[in-house]
Order: C-alpha cells, then structure tokens, then sequence
C-alpha cells in the first residue's frame, strides 16, 4: 500500500511541473529602423541632373513626388505606364540602390 501511495505523489509532482508558466524571454530582439529621414520638396526644385536622367531612363515617366534628405539624395516617385515606382538618385543624376541610401 505504501508503494501505491508512494507512486501516486511521484506521478502527481511529476505532472504538477507542466503546470508552471515557462517565462524564458528571448535572447535576441528584431530591431526594425525605418528610413523616414526624408523630407518632401516641391518637384521644380529638383536640380536639372536628376529631372534629366529622369526623362533620359524613363521617358515615359511622370514625378509624382520628390524628397531629398541630408546626404544631398533623392527619392522619387514615379508613374511610369499606369505603374507607381520608387526610384533614388543622388544630386548628380546617378541611380542609387534603395540599400546604398543613407
């Protein structure tokens, strides 16, 4: 009998454990940085380099939106066909990856 008994508690402290809240908090954390350095400027302020590659590589393009941040780089937003497109440049009219912007 006093096996039987002796069993019972081991099991239930056994499934008892199961019941504790396991409060491990990761040790890594995602850190998301948004690029919203960029402020909007009128479209005829763009300087002639940038609008000249922009009639040159996208002929059929309109610039819907401009805005330039602190490094002198430019985000455009471009209707090309009936299509929105995100296009960056620097103050030069050199095309810039959306990476290789600062």
């Amino acid at each position: 009998m006093k096996k039987i008994i002796l069993s019972i508690a081991i099991l239930a402290s056994g499934v008892s454990t199961y019941a504790i809240a396991n409060n491990v908090t990761p040790a890594t954390s995602i850190n998301i940085v948004m690029n919203d350095e960029f402020t909007e400027i009128a479209v005829e302020k763009l300087p002639e380099a940038v609008t000249n590659a922009v009639k040159k590589d996208f002929a059929t393009a309109t610039i819907d939106k401009a805005y330039v941040n602190s490094s002198g780089q430019y985000k455009l937003e471009l209707t090309v066909d009936d299509a929105s497109n995100t296009v960056y440049a620097d103050k030069d009219g050199n095309w810039l990856e959306e990476s290789a912007v600062k």
